[in-house]
């Protein structure tokens, strides 16, 4: 009876270590998503997506000049409906949002109308002016950078 049993599980066990040959092989440095470049740190990670994040807005580089953002400043874009939702500093945005193929086209914005600080206001100005567009995106690890034709860019980290 043992060794019917052992006859049994050999086969087993060499089948099983063949099949996961090449699986283990597949299992490199690659990062994914990223077409076969390696990744800095050598570790295998998936790319955080664009949709469905939190996207905190740490800085808007427009006309040559970079504003940083209070910890307020963030932006979502909900794949389900289509649209981007969030906070520019001072008031709250949503406007139509379609995120395809690096790139994300945005909607007319509506927004509050609140007044707030000078800076509060001129950074959303910033921000507001890359809506009504198409603005390219790129996602690397937690960190997304939006950029407009017009030269905006956005620099937002992934919420925890």
């Amino acid at each position: 009876m043992y060794r019917q049993k052992q006859r049994l599980i050999k086969p087993l066990i060499t089948t099983a270590a063949v099949a996961l040959i090449p699986l283990a092989a597949a299992c490199g440095n690659e990062k994914a998503g990223s077409g076969g470049e390696q990744a800095d740190s050598g570790a295998v990670g998936a790319e955080q997506p664009v949709t469905d994040v939190r996207w905190n807005i740490d800085s808007v580089t427009a006309k040559g000049k970079t504003h940083k953002t209070d910890s307020n400043a963030h932006l979502t874009f909900d794949k389900k409906t289509g649209k981007v939702g969030g906070r520019l500093g001072c008031n709250h945005v949503n406007a139509k949002a379609t995120v395809r193929d690096g790139h994300i086209t945005l909607g007319t914005p509506a927004t509050t109308r609140m007044m707030c600080d000078a800076s509060l206001m001129e950074t959303e100005r910033a921000l507001l002016s890359l809506f009504d567009g198409k603005v390219g995106y790129r996602v690397d690890q937690e960190t997304l950078t939006l950029t407009s034709t017009n030269g905006t860019s956005v620099r937002a980290v992934a919420a925890e």
